[in-house]
């Protein structure tokens, strides 16, 4: 029985991505199950993936000492690579092949203020709680208000900030928030907001930024809309980052 375990952790190691895809496929396959035994659908299944997935990192990082969660598990190696910025951004880029182009195109103006808007007033309102809980440089400030428009833009503009990690992991943390509760909020609110079509999918996109929180409300609320409203919330993920060290940090710094 020793031997068998021992050729299985060994083969385990040596296809550690094809081991993380195995995990990640029963994790989501044990959150959908909850999600439909437990809430009956109200709580999405992707929301409880994400609080899944940061309980097993809280849990790799507290047994191992380590600082990539479960990927710091010799076996569980390949959930770094699997995670990582390439696999992440060709899912993001994928999302966009559902998308009908004359759809789109309908969406017009109204899309791209949303964009504008949307990220904005994340920028302004996490720079706002930054303030209030004693960040007053505009470095800290902008970073986090990064986070509250995605946890991606967040590290994003603290790099090229030049950020400490303890504020960049404030921004991750407040974006993971953010993602989670328009994740499971969105299928509760969306017919009191018309969120029922392709035009008023790619606003709420354009508007929350977060495209797993969005992709995930939106997948609870009707999967046809899911494409056009990740597609809108990607550009918003790209005109945030290009945005955040540039025009806000110069705006906050000008304002504190």
């Amino acid at each position: 029985m020793t031997e068998i375990l021992e050729s299985l952790h060994v083969i385990l190691t040596k296809y550690s991505l094809v081991t993380a895809f195995a995990v990640i496929g029963v994790t989501v396959w044990i959150s959908y199950f909850m999600s439909e035994r437990l809430t009956r659908g109200r709580l999405h299944g992707s929301a409880i993936a994400i609080l899944l997935g940061l309980l097993l990192a809280w849990f790799g990082g507290i047994s191992t000492g380590g600082e990539k969660g479960v990927a710091d598990i010799e076996v569980l190696s390949g959930i770094g690579v699997m995670g990582g910025a390439m696999l992440r951004d060709l899912a993001i880029v994928a999302t966009a092949f559902g998308v009908r182009m004359d759809e789109f195109r309908r969406t017009g103006v109204s899309g791209i203020l949303s964009l504008f808007i949307g990220v904005m007033m994340s920028f302004a309102v996490g720079a706002c709680v930054a303030w209030a809980f004693g960040y007053r440089d505009a470095v800290s400030m902008t970073t986090i208000g990064g986070g509250a428009a995605t946890y991606i833009v967040g590290p994003v503009t603290g790099s090229a900030l030049g950020a400490d990690s303890e504020v960049m992991a404030l921004s991750v943390a407040v974006g993971l928030i953010k993602s989670i509760l328009v994740m499971t909020t969105t299928p509760f609110v969306a017919g009191c907001i018309g969120l029922n079509n392709p035009r008023s999918a790619m606003i709420f996109g354009g508007l929350m930024g977060t495209t797993s929180g969005v992709a995930g409300g939106l997948a609870a609320t009707d999967p046809k809309l899911v494409p056009y409203g990740a597609m809108t919330a990607t550009f918003y993920t790209g005109l945030g980052c290009l945005m955040g060290p540039l025009v806000v940090f110069f705006v906050i710094r000008a304002v504190v």
